[in-house]
């Protein structure tokens, strides 16, 4: 019965952390299409006061649930993988779930590495320089520059969160036919091959197709088809 009551009370917590992960990913995750797909289209348009003033009033705003949204959907991910692997061992990983899960949960991390380390740091100081214009005061000469930069970073997370959602779908909707010489030690090589080559591109490259919106989603979509292919044969 105690042993019983214990199940109930872990399985319960493991689930409030996972709601509570969905529901900060929503957040997240929506913020950064709004980003990408409505304000940049947005401020293409407008006039350059309308842009100065909504990147002075409405882009902090925008970035503060954007920031935390991904800190705290980072955290309640890492907390209940972490519950889970110490229930089941690190074996537990060695599987269809684990594969998928992981392979989701690394391309997150990714992405709130880049929102902490790229993005917002950049965008700080190209809303710092559209306050100092407005004020009267000299423009910083690097504001552009960095701002494309972290336009970069933001579209290569659309990028990634295309495949990142469908292994956090797929690690319980569409199992992996699994067997002992499943190679998941060289899946995980050739996927850290492709993302480490992607994530380069982001700090130091170029935007290339995912200049357009129609252009980044459709290479999220070949990013997943081409780790799925991968997978499927690695594992």
């Amino acid at each position: 019965m105690e042993s019983s009551i214990a199940l109930f009370n872990i399985n319960g917590i493991l689930f409030l952390i996972r709601w509570m992960h969905t529901f900060f990913g929503i957040i997240w995750i929506g913020h950064l299409y709004y980003f990408n797909f409505v304000q940049g289209a947005f401020f293409g348009e407008t006039d350059p006061a309308t842009r100065s003033n909504a990147i002075q009033k409405l882009v902090p705003r925008a970035l503060w649930w954007f920031r935390y949204g991904a800190l705290w959907t980072f955290v309640f991910g890492f907390t209940y993988l972490a519950i889970r692997g110490h229930q089941g061992g690190l074996e537990m990983f060695k599987s269809s779930w684990g594969a998928c899960i992981l392979t989701g949960a690394i391309l997150g991390t990714v992405m709130f590495l880049n929102v902490w380390g790229i993005i917002w740091p950049n965008q700080k100081i190209v809303i710092a320089n559209a306050t100092n214009v407005a004020a009267g005061k000299p423009a910083d000469p690097n504001a552009a520059a960095l701002g494309a930069k972290a336009s970069l970073a933001s579209r290569t997370n659309v990028l990634f969160s295309i495949p990142m959602l469908f292994y956090m779908a797929g690690a319980r909707h569409l199992p992996l036919i699994t067997s002992a010489e499943s190679a998941y030690g060289a899946y995980f090589f050739a996927f850290f091959i492709i993302l480490g080559a992607l994530e380069l591109n982001a700090i130091k490259g170029k935007l290339g197709p995912m200049v357009s919106i129609r252009g980044v989603i459709t290479c999220g979509f070949i990013l997943t088809a081409v780790i799925y292919t991968v997978m499927e044969v690695l594992i």
